[in-house]
């Protein structure tokens, strides 16, 4: 089984910048792996960990320092790593992320079995990016997914969580799963795991490299964008501690609530 394992940095919210554009600022910022592809990855490994043949290539896009990001999956059990990273990827919606992302797929990745992606992106929270990528290359889909069951005679079962409660799906392969958070530890790198992934060569890929047009990629080929975006003020409040129930009627009354 061939595994394309998506995944993306998001940055530290306590420092964001935003461009001209009213997108994100992502070079030089301070950035982690977006916590639910961690659990997307531990889906990945575990199925690696289980069956024989399992291969696991990370896909990201983003500026060149996501490398140091890839490395990090390396060292703890992904195979080998591409690095898509362009000026005209730049400010990419949902829909022109998962249309690069899927070209990528189709002209590098093209023999996979499975693409595993987190179910959200805290950076953005869409929730579109995985099930967009799905609809570009033409496969079916399942989202919201909490357990990889196993694997047998091309199909895949998962449990996904529903409002309801739980659901079991049996999906046929090539096929793409979203992953939400998992009821176990990520697992950590070993020291060998470390050294080796210093060792791999991880290709990066522009635009020309994968066959997309500059009017489907980044800004340009966003059918959406953000039209403003900015730090909401904190407001100063005032604690007030009170001993009855009449001082605190008193109190509703003075914010101009009604109290009965």
């Amino acid at each position: 089984m061939k595994i394309v394992l998506c995944v993306k940095q998001v940055p530290d919210t306590s420092d964001i910048k935003w461009t001209e554009n009213n997108t994100i600022q992502r070079e030089g910022l301070e950035s982690i792996i977006n916590p639910y592809d961690v659990y997307a990855f531990e889906s990945a490994l575990r199925l690696k960990n289980k069956y024989k043949n399992v291969n696991i290539s990370a896909l990201t896009m983003g500026p060149k320092q996501a490398e140091g990001m890839l490395r990090k999956l390396i060292a703890i059990g992904v195979d080998d790593a591409v690095l898509l990273s362009d000026k005209k990827f730049a400010g990419a919606d949902t829909f022109a992320t998962a249309k690069t992302i899927a070209a990528a797929i189709k002209s590098k990745l093209s023999d996979f079995d499975l693409i595993v992606c987190g179910q959200f992106a805290i950076d953005g929270d869409t929730a579109q990016t995985g099930p967009s990528i799905a609809n570009f290359l033409d496969i079916p889909q399942v989202t919201y997914v909490k357990e990889v069951v196993g694997y047998e005679d091309g199909y895949l079962t998962v449990i996904r969580e529903l409002d309801s409660g739980f659901e079991k799906v049996r999906v046929k392969l090539p096929a793409l799963i979203c992953v939400l958070q998992g009821e176990f530890e990520p697992v950590r790198a070993r020291i060998n795991g470390i050294i080796h992934s210093q060792q791999v060569e991880i290709p990066v890929y522009g635009i020309d490299d994968i066959g997309l047009s500059v009017e489907d990629a980044g800004l340009k080929g966003s059918p959406t964008y953000v039209n403003k975006a900015y730090r909401a003020p904190q407001k100063e409040t005032e604690c007030v501690f009170v001993e009855s129930c009449e001082e605190l009627a008193e109190c509703i009354k003075k914010c101009g609530g009604i109290c009965e």
